[in-house]
């Protein structure tokens, strides 16, 4: 029987992750599960609340265990010092990611806007920037596709920069995360 009590999922630059988390609320067993592989395994502790902290990438997660009453108990689940919920609203700022199927295999491209860095399914590309009329084009390549992510400016201050993907000349549609 599983002691499976949370579960969460984190978008990062090398995909979406799958956080389970075990917690024996008799023997304090603790169990953290990242995309179905376990990282962190403690079969008896007397402390049944605390923190369990790990990294992801170069994320640093935290689990916090409280009592909230008698024996009941809250799991919240911090990514880089912020709550899940301000974490994936802060992602949604510096990160535009799509996904698209290339010969039945989903591949999932991702920018950062801070750093400009763009991975595909979990790996950091080389990059190739030029300057065009309208904005700037990121070259890369998806296996033997050519692909570039297209900058340029809304007009609005308030949206800034427009950027999208085109993979063989095909614009690609923005992910939903």
């Amino acid at each position: 029987m599983s002691d499976t009590v949370a579960q969460w999922e984190v978008s990062l630059s090398d995909g979406v992750h799958k956080i389970e988390f075990e917690h024996g609320t008799t023997t304090g067993k603790r169990v953290i599960r990242v995309d179905g592989q376990d990282i962190y395994r403690q079969e008896w502790m007397f402390k049944l609340v605390g923190k369990e902290h790990f990294d992801l990438g170069k994320a640093k997660l935290v689990i916090s265990i409280d009592a909230v009453s008698g024996f009941a108990y809250e799991y919240t689940l911090e990514v880089n010092g912020k709550p899940l919920q301000k974490f994936r609203e802060n992602q949604s700022k510096i990160m535009k990611s799509w996904v698209l199927t290339i010969a039945d295999n989903p591949i999932r491209v991702v920018l950062e806007k801070d750093t400009l860095d763009v991975w595909v399914n979990g790996d950091k590309k080389d990059t190739a920037g030029e300057f065009v009329d309208d904005g700037t084009e990121t070259h890369f390549e998806i296996g033997a596709h050519s692909a570039y992510i297209k900058a340029v400016s809304s007009g609005k201050r308030k949206s800034g920069i427009i950027h999208k993907l085109f993979v063989d000349d095909n614009e690609i549609p923005e992910a939903k995360e």
